[in-house]
């Protein structure tokens, strides 16, 4: 079996052992969603590989009616193309084996599922590759948290923003009809002007700052979580086929070459499957990662340049810093001046 099983310097068979008593395992959760894993990629029954000769073909030796003359002379029934019946039972045939394969590798599947979790089998484990698939889940639900706050922000810095404005408009309504208070009144509206057009230069950069930790969070890390939970479910069948040719092995060499040699090819097609998709995986963690830093670094940049202008009431700096990011603000309504210019 040496040549059944990948090298140790990147993976190794952990056994797990409770000498089958189960009273002491926690319920867990988790259970049935990986359950449910092995079960959702059923076959697809809609493709077929068959083909014909005789359905589908060339017409030779079939006479179009049209051109038989003759009084009484109907076109004949229509009757199925030739070979049809070999068609349908090939593809029936078909469907079968599909079928048929699907179920047994989801029982296989799911037997190395329970023997896992039960502590009657072992598992491959690749220690550094699932350390780093770990570390990136954690770091996605950081990231989450981050962005859920992000939006909080910004939803209270657009109703301080609405707040600003009507305040503004009641205090320049105000001055004109207060001759008394009209410099008081005039004052303040300016400087709610002000504070409404800076409120209006954060929310353009935090809205930045929220798209592309969205992007980073829900289309990044997500295709990349994507190709692992592949990754995982060729480790299930690789580890499944792996158990079973070992107990094939274990057997009459005799009676069971025909399955022993069976097993043998369907293990080196999962094992290919499986190396295939770790390497996937440890490439796309490796540009994640170096994505990560880089958006990070300048999503973070942006947020502290903008927040720290704004709260010192620095409206040049503020400005510069959108430019310096390319943001530029979209004014809603684009055929009716804003507030300001209206102002």
């Amino acid at each position: 079996m040496s040549d059944g099983i990948l090298s140790k310097a990147a993976t190794m068979e952990i056994p797990i052992s409770s000498n089958g008593d189960t009273s002491s395992l926690p319920e867990d959760d988790g259970l049935e969603q990986d359950l449910q894993q092995v079960m959702v990629s059923g076959p697809n029954l809609n493709e077929t590989s068959i083909v014909s000769g005789g359905y589908g073909g060339t017409a030779e030796g079939i006479i179009p009616t049209g051109t038989i003359k003759g009084p009484g002379l109907h076109p004949p029934p229509p009757g199925p193309p030739p070979g049809g019946e070999e068609v349908v039972r090939g593809i029936a045939v078909e469907k079968f084996d599909i079928v048929k394969k699907w179920g047994i590798n989801t029982y296989k599947c799911t037997k190395q599922l329970l023997s896992e979790r039960f502590g009657r089998g072992s598992r491959t484990v690749d220690l550094e590759l699932e350390t780093q698939i770990e570390l990136l889940r954690e770091t996605k639900r950081k990231y989450e948290s981050v962005l859920h706050l992000a939006r909080a922000l910004t939803a209270h810095l657009y109703s301080l923003v609405q707040t600003q404005h009507a305040l503004g408009d009641a205090f320049a309504d105000l001055s004109q009809k207060s001759p008394e208070l009209q410099e008081e009144f005039g004052y303040n509206a300016e400087t709610q002007k002000l504070l409404c057009k800076n409120g209006e230069t954060l929310l353009g950069a935090v809205n930045f700052f929220v798209s592309s930790i969205n992007t980073l969070v829900n289309k990044t890390m997500e295709d990349t979580l994507m190709t692992v939970k592949q990754y995982e479910t060729a480790r299930l069948e690789y580890d499944a086929y792996r158990t079973d040719l070992e107990e094939l092995s274990m057997g009459p060499r005799d009676a069971s070459r025909g399955r022993l040699d069976a097993a043998q090819s369907q293990f080196q097609s999962h094992k290919d499957k499986y190396e295939k998709l770790r390497a996937d995986v440890a490439i796309k963690l490796k540009f994640l990662e170096e994505n990560k830093i880089k958006v990070m670094h300048k999503q973070l940049l942006l947020f502290h340049n903008a927040i720290s202008a704004y709260f010192a009431g620095n409206q040049q700096q503020l400005e510069q810093t959108l430019k310096q990011f390319n943001i530029k603000l979209k004014t809603p309504g684009a055929e009716k001046p804003s507030w300001l210019e209206e102002q």
